[in-house]
């Protein structure tokens, strides 16, 4: 039975706080209401802090636990005791610098924060379409944290996308498995995003925002329905075995030694009601730091061709084709007929472990006064490892050069030091106006808003997989978007033009194909988030593209609006994207063929014209098999579409130019 004392102590506890919260047995309980009053988190403050998240009166996270150790025996978020309770509440408008979905971003939260004992807080954010908390400490002295506590505890019958990894030591470059969550063992994790089925069909996506100078997050099972934070420990030793893989040989038994007055990681629970709500949910943006760059009017987004995936094997020239002069001279001119803003040279224009020597085959000084003379600009491919080696003088010699941008690979790990040195390379390109591109990289976690020259970033199985294997197929195509895409911008590397179905792939390095159709991968470029878009296909297979080249050299790659048709999460996916007074529909299928109905009323009053690529009728077969046609169309129209098997269709929309 409870003592009088204890039922004072709440009494006088909430009456300190400024509120009268619910009461069980001895536990104080706040409510976190998000703006619409939909999404409710209840904070459960005993021993420790918990919360539950509640859509429409029903649990889809239920009470779970957070907390941070440090390194002397303080946990915070445990027996905690709060001095005060701050609420506010934020509506305004964020214009970003680089538009990935919408050239204006609602920022509309609840918030509130637990000001505790022991100079650190806790803050909560309540927004419409998900939940994110993190911790704030206000401590003199540089800290160590051994761990962070977060056990989501889900519905019983809860199933997740699972991302599986084998490893730290990681590209994150995951295929997802639709599991029960209860199948998860505690010996299995995986890297982040991570999209899990609630109650009700309702999606719960589990990443964080606003990282630095910590490691990144990752989940590991429990062989129940809850999943498990953990964290890669500070790096003490480490082992490099050629000029890119250097791996972690000894972990500190701490996650972070950092700033002891500073704001962790935000946690984010994106909630979507309609799978569709994942694609335009933005918080991994909303809670990143804003932008550090004084004026970034000189970042420039484009689309990029690219040599690599092609193993540089153009035709029809009279010169060998390679990684030499000539041949970046003839990507420079493909470019430059079709408006494509950048050309990549990938590995091989320097010998290995040495950025400041070029081969022999190539002029870069005659590339890049080439390029500039056709108003096209060059991005190098880099190693992480060698351009932290030869930092100042790599950084000055490109900057000699005139180079526009780096792809940074290989760095396929993500704890404290790691993080930072993504961080570095924002900053000293964004001090050079150069752009940034990572591969072998984590998940994006805010950095490309407080550095929006970070234009793009790999983290996932993209294209390049099917140079080696049969699995990067049309099902995981329309999986994506609802995962890794939510977290940011994604270089799948697009624009495969020998497109193959399922019995007639064949994995070729060399002169690789794409699983699905044609209009499949044209539609990537509307579907997939890019400002920084690849086209990844040998310019002289373009050439003999004429058709596909009208839309690939006019589609952009950032957005004033976008519109979910059609979304189910690696079954379909239909967009509308807004960019000046056009507009752009891309649709993807799985291997299931079908049909969507799109309904026009997006569009503004008056009449359009509609430029459509199509499935050929054929494309079951013949996976290259399109049909180009016209169309009118307006405000007050319908249109059901038919997607072969691996299909996808696409459409640019622009005003009649007949009409006055």
């Amino acid at each position: 039975m409870m003592k009088i004392i204890d039922v004072l102590r709440i009494f006088v506890m909430a009456f300190l706080l400024g509120v009268f919260p619910c009461q069980v047995k001895s536990q104080v309980i706040f409510e976190l209401f998000s703006p619409d009053k939909r999404l409710l988190t209840n904070l459960r403050i005993s021993e420790q802090i918990e919360f539950q998240v509640l859509m429409d009166s029903v649990i889809i996270v239920d009470y779970s636990a957070v907390s941070m150790q440090l390194n002397d025996g303080e946990i915070l978020g445990r027996n905690l005791k709060i001095n005060k309770k701050v609420t506010n509440s934020v509506k305004n408008m964020i214009i970003p610098v680089i538009a990935e979905k919408f050239k204006s971003v609602e920022e509309n939260y609840n918030e509130m924060k637990l000001v505790c004992k022991g100079n650190y807080d806790i803050c909560f954010r309540a927004y419409n379409n998900g939940l994110a908390w993190r911790f704030e400490t206000k401590i003199n002295d540089s800290i160590k944290i051994v761990n962070e506590e977060l056990v989501l505890n889900f519905p019983p019958k809860a199933s997740i996308w699972f991302p599986e990894e084998e490893g730290f030591f990681s590209h994150n470059e995951r295929y997802y498995t639709f599991e029960p969550l209860v199948q998860i063992s505690s010996d299995r994790f995986c890297s982040l995003p991570a999209l899990v089925e609630s109650v009700g069909r309702i999606k719960v996506l589990v990443t964080e925002s606003d990282l630095f100078d910590y490691p990144g997050m990752w989940l590991e099972g429990t062989s129940g329905s809850a999943l498990k934070a953990i964290f890669p420990g500070m790096a003490l030793e480490e082992e490099q075995t050629n000029d890119r893989n250097v791996k972690v040989s000894k972990y500190a038994d701490y996650i972070a030694y950092t700033n002891g007055s500073r704001s962790f990681p935000w946690r984010i629970l994106a909630v979507a009601r309609d799978d569709g709500d994942l694609i335009t949910n933005q918080l991994s943006f909303l809670l990143a730091e804003p932008c550090k760059i004084e004026d970034p009017s000189w970042i420039k987004p484009g689309k990029v061709a690219w040599d690599w995936w092609n193993a540089c094997n153009i035709y029809g020239v009279d010169f060998k084709s390679g990684v030499n002069t000539d041949t970046y001279k003839y990507y420079i001119d493909f470019a430059s007929k079709y408006g494509i803003e950048y050309i990549i040279m990938d590995e091989g224009w320097y010998i290995l472990g040495d950025l400041l020597n070029v081969v022999p085959e190539i002029d870069m000084v005659e590339i890049i006064r080439y390029a500039n003379e056709k108003n096209v600009g060059v991005i190098l491919w880099v190693v992480w490892k060698t351009l932290e080696d030869q930092w100042e003088a790599a950084f000055d010699q490109f900057e000699r050069w005139g180079v526009k941008g780096l792809k940074v690979d290989f760095m396929q790990r993500d704890d404290q030091w790691m993080v930072n040195y993504y961080g570095r390379v924002a900053e000293e390109a964004a001090n050079r106006h150069m752009l940034v591109d990572f591969h072998g990289a984590y998940k994006p976690s805010g950095l490309s808003r407080k550095y929006p020259n970070v234009l793009t970033r790999e983290g996932l199985r993209g294209l390049e997989q099917s140079k080696w294997s049969d699995k990067n197929t049309p099902d995981h195509n329309v999986t994506l978007p609802f995962i890794r895409m939510v977290a940011g911008p994604m270089d799948y590397t697009p624009g495969a033009m020998l497109n193959a179905n399922k019995e007639n792939f064949r994995a070729v390095f060399s002169e690789p194909m794409s699983m699905g159709t044609r209009c499949h991968q044209l539609a990537m470029y509307v579907i997939y988030e890019s400002p920084l878009q690849m086209l990844c296909d040998n310019p002289s297979n373009y050439y003999r593209e004429p058709d596909c080249m009208d839309f690939l050299s006019v589609v952009p790659t950032v957005w004033d609006s976008t519109v979910v048709i059609s979304a189910s999460v690696g079954e379909h996916i239909t967009l509308g994207r807004k960019s000046g007074q056009e507009w752009y529909i891309g649709s993807m299928t799985n291997w299931d063929q079908r049909q969507i109905e799109i309904d026009f009323s997006f569009l503004d009053t008056g009449n359009y014209m509609m430029d459509i690529f199509q499935d050929g009728i054929n494309a079951d077969r013949y996976a290259a098999d399109f049909k180009r046609m016209k169309k009118e169309v307006n405000s007050s129209d319908k249109l059901t579409i038919k997607l072969a098997p691996g299909g996808g269709w696409v459409a640019r929309i622009y005003k009649n130019p007949e009409e006055k």
